[in-house]
């Protein structure tokens, strides 16, 4: 195929997944209803699932410095269009997530030309790892880093003067940003296996740079959780077990190559 040719391709791959997003975000704008007041608030409730299991926790260890009682702001909305703003990226939002696997699957098909018949038989476990690191992700968003920085930002106050009113735009910025940017982060493994493939990048990379590795996920753990050292370790631990199962992935990567290379070498 020519360039022109691939690019034709690839364009009709993207228009089948928007098309996908879009039809999920016309489902979740019509279940307006359950997607906030279900989903999207449920971290600014106290009885929210990780508050509950924190205060669990800390009565275990017999102290109640992890119990939460209040968050102590409420919504409001400045501006004409806010909420109906609001209102679309939150379903295009849901529409994103939802329709991952299917964006996945039309990306693999964008690439499987370019694979081995090997490589094309392993689409379905693709899919699924993808798929599953993803909501992982997500998930490890929506529980974890959100409902840290909800309850950090909304309870943090530099005086009694100031009122906690929180633009309900700031508000959804934030648990949106959470829980697609946790959402891509769990993609690392992913990500490492196709560079590896493209000889990008090598174990022995990773090792060398583990260090500097470090210090660059406790920088984004800093970025997306509140400034408290508990949160930023919450954050950064599985962002650090990611890595270390990356190398992995590109050990066993360059094996296959090495491999591959010494049966056309014969």
């Amino acid at each position: 195929m020519s360039f022109l040719d691939h690019l034709e391709e690839l364009r009709w791959h993207l228009i089948r997944s928007t098309f996908a997003i879009l039809i999920v975000a016309i489902v979740a704008f019509v279940m307006k209803d359950f997607v906030f007041n279900t989903i999207m608030f449920a971290p600014k409730d106290p009885n929210f699932f990780t508050y509950r299991f924190l205060c669990n926790v800390s009565k275990l260890l017999h102290a109640d410095g992890l119990c939460i009682e209040e968050i102590p702001f409420t919504f409001q909305s400045l501006a004409m269009a806010e909420q109906f703003s609001v209102h679309i990226w939150t379903s295009i939002t849901v529409g994103f997530i939802i329709a991952f696997p299917y964006i996945i699957f039309e990306f693999w098909k964008f690439m499987s030309p370019g694979l081995y018949k090997e490589e094309r038989k392993n689409a379905k476990l693709f899919i699924f790892i993808s798929s599953v690191l993803f909501f992982i992700g997500v998930l490890f968003g929506y529980y974890v880093v959100t409902p840290l920085s909800v309850n950090f930002l909304g309870s943090y106050s530099i005086s009694d003067q100031v009122e906690r009113n929180i633009k309900i735009g700031s508000y959804i910025a934030l648990l949106r940003s959470s829980v697609l940017a946790s959402g891509l982060i769990f993609e690392l493994p992913i990500i490492i296996y196709f560079l590896s493939k493209m000889g990008l990048v090598t174990p022995k990379f990773l090792k060398t740079y583990r260090k500097h590795a470090l210090v660059l996920v406790l920088i984004l753990a800093a970025v997306i959780t509140p400034p408290d050292i508990i949160s930023q370790i919450i954050v950064a631990i599985p962002i650090l077990i990611l890595y270390e199962i990356s190398i992995k992935i590109s050990k066993i990567v360059e094996k296959n190559l090495q491999k591959k290379d010494a049966g056309l070498r014969k």
